[in-house]
C-alpha cells in the first residue's frame, strides 16, 4: 500500500471516531420517558420532577408522572418496560416477596433496581395545642396516613397492631393532608421521606407544629414487624421548633425500572445521574443520589445495565 493511500484511510479513520463516540453517547430510542412517582406535596413528586428535566437536558424527554406512591409504583414498573418508577424499599420488599396484603400472594418480579434517591424516615406532625406529642397520645385521635393503600398506611397499621394503639385513620394527598392539620380537621399526620418531610415541614413553618417519632419500644416493635427497616435519627433542628433529635425508622428509596428495559437504556440512564458531579442538580433531595449508596439495597435485584455501570466503578453489587 502507497504512503498517500494509508494516509487516506487514516483521515478517513480518525474522521469517524467523533461519529461513533456520539453514537455511543446517543440517549435511548424511546420517545419519552415516564417517570412514575406519587401526588402533589409527596417528595417522590419533586424528585421525579427534576430527574426528568435532568435528563431532558442530557437528550432524554422525560415526564413525572403522578400516581398514589410505590405500591401503585410498583405495579406499574412490573407491568411497562418503557417506565422507571420510584419506590421505598419497604413497598419494594413486600412486592417481590409477594408478602404485602395489597400483592395478594402475587411476587412482582419483573422490577429491577437502578439507582438510589435518599433515606425515608417516618415522624408524626400535631399541632401544638392538641397537646399530643407522643405515638400513645394519638390514642382515639384522627391521624393523617398519606394515600389510601400506601405505604405510611401500611406501616402505620403495623405500629398500631404491635402497640395495641386505637385511632381513626385518615387518607389523603400529603398536601390535603398537612391543610387538614393546620385547619384541625384532623390531629395529627403520619408521614415519611427524606428529612425534613415536605408537609411536616409545611405544618411546622406555618404553624406552632410538634414533631415526634417513636420511643424505643415502638421503634423494636416496628423492626419486628418490617425487617427491612432500621433505626434512625432526625437531628436537632430539623423543623422549626424542634429542639431535640427525634428516634425514628427509615429505610431507602430507589429509582425502579422493568426487567425487559434494554440494558443499553438501563445503563446510560444509571451512568448520566450517577456521573452527575452535583446530584442537588438533579432535585434538592438528590444529595444522597450517589453511586456508594446502591450497596444499602439488598431487596431488588439490579438490572443488568445497572450491574454494568457499577462494575465499572468498583462497586460489587447483587445481580
Amino acid at each position: 500500500m502507497n504512503r498517500d493511500r494509508r494516509l487516506l484511510l487514516a483521515a478517513g479513520a480518525a474522521s469517524l471516531l467523533p461519529a461513533c463516540a456520539t453514537t455511543a453517547d446517543a440517549p435511548p430510542k424511546m420517545g419519552e420517558l415516564g417517570i412514575y412517582s406519587a401526588g402533589a406535596g409527596s417528595a417522590f413528586l419533586p424528585y421525579a420532577q427534576g430527574l426528568a428535566a435532568f435528563l431532558g437536558t442530557q437528550g432524554l424527554p422525560s415526564r413525572a408522572l403522578e400516581s398514589s406512591g410505590s405500591i401503585e409504583n410498583m405495579r406499574k414498573v412490573d407491568a411497562e418496560p418503557q417506565r422507571v418508577g420510584t419506590v421505598f424499599l419497604g413497598s419494594a420488599y413486600e412486592g417481590v416477596t409477594g408478602t404485602g396484603p395489597w400483592t395478594q400472594g402475587r411476587k412482582l418480579t419483573n422490577v429491577r433496581a437502578l439507582f438510589p434517591m435518599y433515606e425515608t424516615s417516618f415522624q408524626v406532625v400535631a399541632l401544638r395545642s392538641s397537646r399530643i406529642d407522643s405515638v400513645a397520645g394519638l390514642a382515639g385521635k384522627r391521624v393523617g396516613v398519606g394515600p389510601a393503600g400506601g405505604p405510611a398506611e401500611g406501616y402505620f397499621k403495623g405500629l398500631m397492631s404491635s402497640t395495641g394503639l386505637a385511632c381513626t385513620l385518615v387518607t389523603g394527598t400529603p398536601a390535603a393532608l398537612a391543610q387538614d392539620v393546620l385547619a384541625g380537621r384532623i390531629d395529627a399526620y403520619w408521614q415519611g421521606s427524606s428529612v425534613p418531610v415536605p408537609p411536616i415541614k409545611e405544618v411546622t413553618d406555618k404553624a406552632d407544629g410538634v414533631v415526634f417519632g417513636l420511643n424505643a419500644a415502638e421503634v423494636a416493635a416496628v423492626l419486628k414487624m418490617f425487617p427491612f427497616f432500621s433505626p434512625a435519627t432526625v437531628p436537632a433542628g430539623t423543623y422549626r421548633g424542634q429542639s431535640q433529635a427525634l428516634s425514628s425508622v427509615a429505610a431507602w428509596n430507589f429509582v425502579l425500572a422493568n426487567k425487559d428495559m434494554p440494558d443499553a437504556d438501563a445503563y446510560w440512564i444509571t451512568r448520566k445521574v450517577l456521573d452527575t458531579p452535583n446530584p442537588l442538580v438533579i432535585a434538592p433531595s438528590a444529595g444522597p443520589t450517589r453511586a456508594a449508596n446502591a450497596r444499602t439495597n439488598t431487596v431488588v435485584a439490579f438490572h443488568p445495565g445497572a450491574l454494568r455501570y457499577y462494575r465499572e466503578k468498583g462497586i460489587q453489587l447483587q445481580s
